[in-house]
């Protein structure tokens, strides 16, 4: 009854997993034919369904020969992440197998059998990988191989070092996210369904990724704490507290907010760039595979804002609001539409006592200036009252079997949500 209560307060979510569950989600994520590919390829796409609950789906539905590339660059990266996590590796192995690991690409016989990450399998038939690597064209191979070194060099700088300051923490983003919103524009550029400015603007394709990373690393405060991991910036936490573990302290609950609203401030400075980005895209699968993941991270922050459930658990948005925005984030007026009703979100919430009052002000202001609303996107979630009855009998008839989304369709949703 939960469920259902949730539901009613949100009947919009009902018509858009009602629409998503009955074909709708075949508009973002066409089925993709593996028979007719070859056997190696058809193994690459099995490692990214196993990989990948968050790409593999939006990868697939790229066309053309983009989805190959784009399969290809994910799972090499896959293989090189996997190395970094795996804390079974000596750092005198470490540290040099990233600094050469794109050179394996061109190794038909180099493969890894001694890792215990779950991920392995990416490292052990790594040869199957790098075959598909060298049957790409060779444009796509540059891009690649380039962004796969640098990543490499960056995640070996990072493993004993400790995010201290703001700009540090803008490095580390840049490595590990950054850098893959740069080798996705490259290959976008590549394949010619985008236009050769939308790799060649390497700042704005690094703010698409920061946006993402930065959210990610926000909301997993929790999450990182108990396994280990710090990634917020020392200069930004150590005004509020002596330990970052100290936030979680129910003590500390009102710096620790503000802490956090600082840290959301930073990250909405990137939604310009965002914006600016989405708005020279012209192909609709590559439109879709960029714009879903920014819609769902500023959903996210709306959600952690000002919001103490940040370091007492997960705070996640709900899974019809996810297809919502799934469903919607197809042009550029309708994202500006969707960064411009969470920002006014946040804006409600900001505490006139904040320290970051006046920062996460004007940020909104400027986000504000570049996606006021001028379509009937913009009013998008007003229904008249003969909708919201509707929706409201739809949603008592139909929540039970609502509650038994298909797998498939579940897991894309979590994904959007990670």
């Amino acid at each position: 009854m939960e469920l259902l209560r949730k539901w009613l307060g949100h009947p919009e979510d009902i018509y858009h997993l009602l629409r998503f569950k009955m074909g709708g989600y075949r508009a973002v994520m066409p089925r993709m034919d593996t028979d007719s590919l070859g056997c190696g390829l058809r193994t690459c796409y099995r490692y990214l369904n196993q990989t990948s609950r968050s790409f593999a789906a939006v990868i697939q539905a790229l066309d053309g020969e983009l989805r190959h590339a784009v399969c290809i660059f994910y799972l090499v990266l896959r293989a090189l992440d996997t190395v970094e996590d795996d804390m079974s590796i000596p750092l005198d192995v470490k540290v040099p197998m990233l600094h050469e690991f794109h050179s394996h690409l061109y190794q038909p016989d180099w493969k890894y059998t001694e890792s215990k990450e779950k991920d392995r399998q990416v490292l052990e038939d790594f040869p199957t990988i790098s075959m598909e690597f060298r049957n790409l064209s060779k444009v796509y191979q540059d891009v690649i191989s380039d962004i796969c070194h640098k990543m490499g060099v960056g995640m070996a700088e990072f493993l004993e070092k400790k995010v201290d300051s703001q700009h540090e923490w803008d490095k580390y983003c840049h490595y590990v996210a950054g850098l893959v919103g740069i080798g996705l524009s490259r290959l976008f550029s590549a394949s010619e369904l985008e236009d050769s400015i939308v790799g060649q603007d390497t700042d704005l394709a690094n703010s698409m990724g920061l946006f993402l990373q930065k959210t990610n690393i926000i909301r997993d405060y929790l999450e990182d704490q108990m396994e280990g991991r710090e990634f917020w910036p020392r200069e930004v936490w150590s005004r509020y507290a002596k330990k970052l573990s100290d936030l979680a302290k129910p003590e500390n609950m009102d710096v620790a907010v503000q802490c956090l609203n600082e840290l959301i401030t930073n990250a909405l400075h990137h939604v310009p760039d965002v914006l600016t980005y989405l708005s020279r895209l012209k192909n609709q699968s590559v439109f879709n595979f960029c714009a879903i993941p920014q819609v769902m991270a500023i959903a996210t922050l709306a959600a952690c804002y000002n919001n103490q459930q940040v370091f007492r658990g997960v705070v996640k948005i709900r899974k019809g609001q996810a297809v919502t925005l799934m469903m919607d984030a197809t042009n550029i007026q309708a994202v500006k539409a969707i960064m411009y009703q969470y920002v006014e979100e946040i804006y409600q919430k900001i505490p006139s006592t904040d320290p970051s009052s006046n920062k996460t002000q004007q940020v909104i202001a400027s986000i504000r200036a570049i996606s006021l609303p001028g379509s009937p996107m913009a009013s998008r979630h007003h229904y008249s009252p003969i909708y919201l009855s509707c929706a409201m009998l739809l949603a008592a008839l139909s929540w039970q079997y609502l509650s038994t989304l298909s797998k498939a369709t579940e897991d894309y949703v979590q994904a959007g949500e990670n």
